[in-house]
């Protein structure tokens, strides 16, 4: 395996763009949507063979931390790392990168989310190999995903000078991060051809890392400087819980990534990457029928219908039946029904919002 290298998969998401399924304590990380594996047990296992089960850290929250723990026996507890609240991707990657220096000081981590779905397993092997290449050449590194059509659910990078090559593989200079577009801009950044989705995947030394937070954000770095203090001493708890709770939220893209320098760009081609963000997202991943639907109810009956997603859980025990629509979307859950277009999917957060702020715990 490789020496001083650590997968960081962040696993403390709320799963709500794939609501009325997935809820706070069974997030989409958690449900097996593409197969018998939950797209966190696939997570973990796309990493056979590169790393070792000791080099997989885990960030997620104590409600979760027992199920996935479960899920992936293998990997030690003690490489869960609980973070007592959400504030942020920025803070993770911190609570990592001072666990990691702890342990291993030459220490490169690779950021990956546990969410994701990529099919050409082997060219990502490649490209983790490349990441961890550059970023000990003293770079942060980000994978660039080729964007395939004008999304507006993604952010993107824009990529400047070539750089250089690793095993065959280019990397640029990211001129710039840019946040979701509106359609206009999103055509435009397409056609342009010097611009990347965000894949949410980064590499980096764990000093290099710190010393950014330092430099930019400096009171997450103070609070992560005394949690690493009481890290390996017995008030670890006290400390941790006291310190993040004077956290401000912030993701990493905004707090370092789009203002640090020496930052690069590994286009990531024929991945086969997808970040499963929305019910509709599913038609990239799972085969469809001859009609183009795919059916994921236990019993259903279906009549001229194309186009269209059916999901139905297994405790329900309920028929489903769906007779002369196009392109829609049905998921039935005991206790909550969603039906809507298959391309107002992205709407869903709008729903988990509304339920937030009127009181409606029980369905989140």
């Amino acid at each position: 395996m490789i020496d001083h290298f650590y997968a960081v998969i962040m696993a403390g998401g709320g799963g709500t763009r794939l609501w009325p399924l997935s809820r706070r304590y069974r997030p989409k990380q958690m449900l097996s949507l593409t197969g018998e594996s939950s797209l966190f047990q696939i997570a973990v296992d796309r990493l056979t063979g590169l790393l070792t089960p000791e080099q997989i850290i885990i960030v997620t929250v104590e409600e979760q931390a027992k199920v996935l723990s479960q899920q992936k026996p293998e990997i030690p507890w003690e490489n869960f790392l609980i973070e007592p609240m959400p504030k942020g991707t920025a803070s993770v990657v911190a609570l990592a990168a001072q666990a990691l220096q702890l342990r291993d000081p030459e220490a490169v981590m690779v950021i990956l989310t546990a969410d994701h779905f990529i099919q050409n397993v082997g060219h990502f092997h490649k490209l983790l190999l490349a990441g961890k290449q550059v970023a000990e050449n003293g770079y942060l590194v980000t994978l660039g995903i080729d964007p395939q059509y004008a999304a507006t659910g993604y952010g993107y990078i824009q990529r400047g000078e070539k750089l250089g090559e690793v095993a065959g593989l280019p990397f640029f200079k990211v001129t710039k991060f840019k946040e979701k577009p509106d359609q206009n801009q999103a055509r435009e950044f397409l056609s342009r051809g010097d611009h990347d989705w965000n894949s949410g995947m980064f590499f980096w030394q764990v000093g290099r890392i710190l010393r950014e937070i330092e430099n930019l954000m400096p009171e997450l770095s103070e609070r992560i400087k005394n949690i690493q203090k009481a890290w390996q001493t017995e008030s670890k708890l006290q400390v941790l819980l006291s310190e993040w709770e004077k956290i401000h939220p912030e993701t990493i893209d905004y707090g370092i990534m789009e203002k640090a320098s020496r930052v690069a760009c590994i286009p990531a081609r024929n991945l086969g990457w997808n970040d499963v963000g929305s019910w509709e997202s599913l038609f990239d991943v799972l085969p469809i029928d001859e009609q183009g639907n795919i059916n994921l109810a236990a019993d259903c009956y279906i009549e001229d219908v194309k186009g269209s997603l059916i999901v139905g859980e297994n405790q329900a025990r309920k028929m489903i039946a769906v007779v002369g629509v196009e392109d829609i979307v049905i998921v039935d859950t005991p206790d909550a029904l969603l039906i809507c277009k298959k391309s107002d999917t992205q709407k869903v957060k709008q729903i988990v919002d509304f339920l937030k702020k009127s009181g409606n715990q029980q369905f989140l």
